[in-house]
């Protein structure tokens, strides 16, 4: 079976062996992705964030539904906290949008996080592209958590989406920088709570305080997704920013900047395995540590070596 070729003739099946291969780093991944890439670049990519327990999944459950309602496709990829004991991701987001599961017109995944700093796999971006070639319409991608290293989202989404949940007191203080550096809009869940309005003057205080303010002021959506209150207005943003940054050329700029940024994790990615089969497990490290806990040698002179080495 040659996935690409049936992940491009709609074979589900061969998506998710494509995800599958992606994400465990194995051999015809590679080979995979070149023979997707032609057939990417049609899907718009919607991240949702924020914090645990803000009610992502079922939010993510709910904008799917309405954008099947609008004749739409849809791929959902959960980024879950991995198992510490297989390694695989704690399917908790799939569980939640279970109702989807039936619905030919929507594919969900999740992925674990492997130790990612940003709470995003690197290997997501990968995913999204396959589920693209794939003529997925909408892509949603959710998250973790909240927080300064959660900025990696902007790296996979066209729009960002940061949601929160009243009553979180103080721990908008501690978030609020990262959520000022990724959010294009914010969702208000669990709005039926206290202190709604309250969050809402808070972050309309934070975009005050943002020198960096463009034309677009990211819109604050109240929604209650397990009721499905609000979901229609809240796409309805996601829309406006949409037409805004294809209108302005911010679109085309951000895709330039992902294209740009995945050479780069890739070409790191490489050299990283370089190092580890040629310096580590062929002990050559352990060697060099020796040499320079004796002052035979320094490890600046080692990297020079190294270095030379792999650009021969």
């Amino acid at each position: 079976m040659d996935i690409a070729e049936e992940l491009l003739k709609g074979n589900r099946l061969a998506l998710s062996r494509a995800i599958t291969a992606i994400e465990n780093e194995y051999d015809e991944a590679t080979e995979i992705m070149k023979k997707l890439y032609p057939h990417t670049g049609h899907a718009y990519v919607l991240g949702i964030t924020g914090p645990p327990g803000a009610g992502k999944s079922t939010l993510s459950d709910k904008i799917a539904r309405e954008y099947r309602a609008q004749g739409k496709t849809v791929g959902i990829i959960a980024v879950d906290p991995t198992s510490p004991f297989t390694g695989g991701a704690i399917l908790g987001d799939r569980i939640r949008m279970n109702g989807l599961t039936l619905d030919e017109g929507v594919f969900i995944r999740s992925m674990g996080t492997r130790g990612s700093l940003g709470g995003l796999s690197h290997k997501t971006a990968d995913a999204v592209k396959a589920m693209d070639a794939f003529g997925k319409d909408i892509i949603i991608v959710e998250t973790v958590g909240v927080g300064q290293s959660e900025v990696d989202i902007v790296k996979a989404a066209d729009t960002t989406m940061v949601v929160l949940i009243p009553g979180m007191g103080d721990d908008i203080q501690a978030i609020k920088a990262g959520i000022l550096e990724i959010g294009d809009l914010y969702c208000i869940n669990k709005s039926d709570l206290d202190g709604a309005d309250k969050l809402v003057r808070e972050i309309n205080m934070m975009l005050d305080l943002d020198s960096l303010m463009t034309d677009w002021r990211p819109p604050i959506t109240k929604v209650v997704a397990s009721q499905n209150e609000g979901i229609a207005e809240l796409l309805g943003t996601v829309d406006k920013h949409r037409t805004y940054i294809e209108g302005n050329g911010e679109l085309a700029k951000r895709r330039t900047k992902r294209t740009r940024d995945e050479m780069l994790d890739i070409l790191s990615s490489n050299i990283g395995s370089y190092i580890k089969s040629k310096i580590v497990d062929s002990g050559r490290l352990d060697g060099y540590v020796e040499q320079i806990k004796q002052h035979k040698t320094d490890p600046y002179t080692v990297i020079g070596e190294v270095m030379g080495e792999m650009l021969k």
